[in-house]
């Protein structure tokens, strides 16, 4: 096996002692999370905010700046796959479990929370006007999924593909610490900062899996009516196991890039369908709406000091950072393997841009024509709906509504296995020291350590255990990509003062 001893096994007893802990003592292990989570976000609320904010910022400044000409890998290198296949990877790795999961739930909650007022509606709402409570509640839906999640991401993916594609270090978190902490990044210190980083993408990834298999089988109860069991969802994991497994026998090529493509073609005829048999014109006029109404809110979205809405910006957006920040290492060095040949500037805009707009098309259908239903008094039965099952209720009011279901079932199951074959190959290559050529059983490990935290923490505490893990492991590694900016910074200016130092910084 190619492991880094000094991480492979830290990581590994930590994520199997969690896993033993929660399947010996649930209630114990639920109450622990829910302890670190409402710790978490009582006094470090402001520093997930300000730590998203802070790292927008660094990617926009980057993008315009003459850095953002620098080529990724040097001037002669050119981009393994199409701009086409680099985006849909990118927008499946990234989130797209969550747009499905939240796609409706949260337009709708921030909505009738608007609607009502108090401090779980974003920004103080809009008590009983319909249109401004929309409007607030599509701003502050797409604050939380649009361009400060993928900065986080950006920062990250673009760090490890610099100093692995350009300055030949390995293909880990510990390489873009070099301009600070120079050799010392090569021992313990390192190895600190890749525990953190393997942790919080483990809990990252696993909170994703867990809304995943939640969601599956709320569809698959709501639309077969079988019965929903801690069997039922094990066997389901079990299967989509069998399916991971096989993805990561074929590695990127034959796996992820597939699935993604697959699955982005998917959740296109899935958008294209809400679209077409709702309000069609609306929705399209709803888009630029959205967005203009979302750059109207951002400042006051984004600001940390003196908030009343504390039960939205506590259980929404600042869990949301944490779980990005939580993602970023798996997403990032995602992003980095497949981005070789890309100027800074491109990678920037391919990584926060684009995905961004389509998520913003993604929660505008989705959450608007709901909404719509609720405004016309169709949408009793939505409103009151759980979070996993709003999308297969809104499904139900539209034409088709079994097989579009059972298309949307389909789409969630490939992005879980999508999410869990990247995060895989990530958590490997980190515990391998930058190594992508480790043996399948080793990467296997993984794959059911990632598995078995978003089983227990699912099944012993349900979303608030796998929040909270997430959010626990997040709130170190904020501090990780702040000071990996630096060290990203000071590779750029010297690749921009010299462009063939490669190797040397």
């Amino acid at each position: 096996m190619h492991i880094n001893p000094a991480v492979f096994f830290p990581t590994a007893i930590i994520a199997f002692a969690v896993i033993l802990f929660s399947l010996i003592a649930p209630e114990a292990s639920a109450d622990l999370f829910a302890g670190l989570r409402s710790g978490a976000v009582a006094h470090f609320d402001w520093f997930f905010m300000m730590s998203g904010n802070l790292l927008l910022i660094f990617c926009v400044v980057v993008a315009l700046s003459p850095l953002g000409k620098i080529r990724l890998g040097g001037k002669g290198a050119t981009p393994d796959y199409s701009r086409l296949s680099w985006f849909a990877m990118l927008f499946g790795a990234g989130m797209g479990i969550g747009l499905v999961f939240y796609g409706v739930g949260e337009p709708v909650t921030h909505f009738t929370s608007s609607m009502a007022g108090g401090s779980a509606a974003p920004l103080g709402g809009a008590v009983g006007d319909a249109q401004a409570a929309r409007s607030i509640a599509m701003a502050a839906t797409i604050f939380d999924w649009a361009l400060h999640p993928w900065a986080i991401f950006a920062v990250t993916g673009l760090a490890l593909a610099l100093f692995s594609f350009d300055f030949n270090m390995p293909l880990s978190m510990r390489s873009a610490f070099y301009p600070l902490f120079g050799k010392a990044v090569w021992g313990r210190t390192g190895d600190v900062i890749e525990v953190l980083a393997v942790l919080a993408t483990i809990f990252g990834l696993a909170t994703s899996l867990g809304l995943g298999a939640q969601q599956a089988m709320a569809g698959i109860v709501y639309l077969y009516g079988v019965t929903s069991s801690s069997l039922t969802i094990l066997a389901l994991i079990a299967v989509m196991a069998g399916i991971t497994f096989l993805s990561i026998r074929g590695g990127i090529d034959r796996g992820i890039r597939i699935l993604s493509e697959v699955n982005m073609w998917v959740a296109f005829a899935l958008l294209v369908f809400v679209l077409t048999t709702g309000s069609t014109l609306q929705l399209i006029g709803d888009l630029a709406t959205n967005i203009v109404n979302y750059l109207k809110f951002l400042p006051a979205l984004s600001n940390p000091v003196g908030r009343t809405d504390t039960g939205f910006y506590n259980d929404w957006s600042v869990y949301y950072w944490a779980w990005w920040i939580s993602w970023a290492p798996f997403v990032g060095m995602f992003m980095a393997r497949i981005s070789l040949g890309r100027t800074v500037r491109e990678f920037i805009a391919g990584a926060m841009i684009a995905p961004s707009l389509l998520g913003i098309l993604w929660l505008t259908i989705f959450g608007d024509a709901s909404i719509a239903q609720i405004v016309a008094g169709n949408g009793a039965d939505l409103a009151k709906a759980s979070l996993d099952t709003q999308l297969f209720v809104l499904l139900g009011t539209l034409p088709w509504a079994q097989f579009t279901s059972f298309v949307a079932i389909g789409l969630i199951l490939i992005f879980f296995v999508t999410g869990w074959d990247s995060g895989t190959l990530v958590i490997d290559t980190m515990t391998a020291g930058g190594r992508t050529d480790t043996l399948l059983r080793q990467k296997t490990i993984w794959l059911v350590a990632v598995g078995g935290i978003g089983i227990v923490l699912l099944l012993s505490g349900g979303l608030t255990s796998l929040q909270a893990g997430a959010i626990a492991t997040g709130l170190p590694l904020a501090l990780v990509l702040l000071c990996m900016c630096l060290g990203t910074l000071r590779g750029l200016l010297a690749l921009h003062r010299n462009p063939d130092c490669s190797g040397n910084i």
